[in-house]
């Protein structure tokens, strides 16, 4: 949240934000991220969050949730925000 908002800050502007991140799908939804969540929350205290969460971080920091998209080929996903 610091780290967005900081960012937020040095934005000149209607900037935008690009973050490259695991992104947690449904409940249903067999995905890498889940369990690379779990690896995190063993050796500390990050974890891995669903686009929701990401829109909720982006708007208490200054950000809108543009969109949230898998990149091609791979686990990760880019997450876009737009300055609010």
């Amino acid at each position: 949240m610091r780290i967005l908002a900081n960012i937020r800050r040095a934005a000149i502007g209607g900037g935008r934000l690009f973050v490259a991140e695991h992104v947690v799908p449904g409940p249903a939804e067999p995905h890498f991220s889940k369990l690379f969540d779990i690896h995190m929350m063993c050796w500390g205290t990050g974890r891995e969050r669903t686009s929701e969460e990401y829109a909720g971080l982006f708007r208490a920091s200054g950000w809108k949730l543009a969109q949230s998209l898998p990149a091609p080929g791979g686990t990760m996903s880019v997450v876009a925000g737009i300055a609010t």
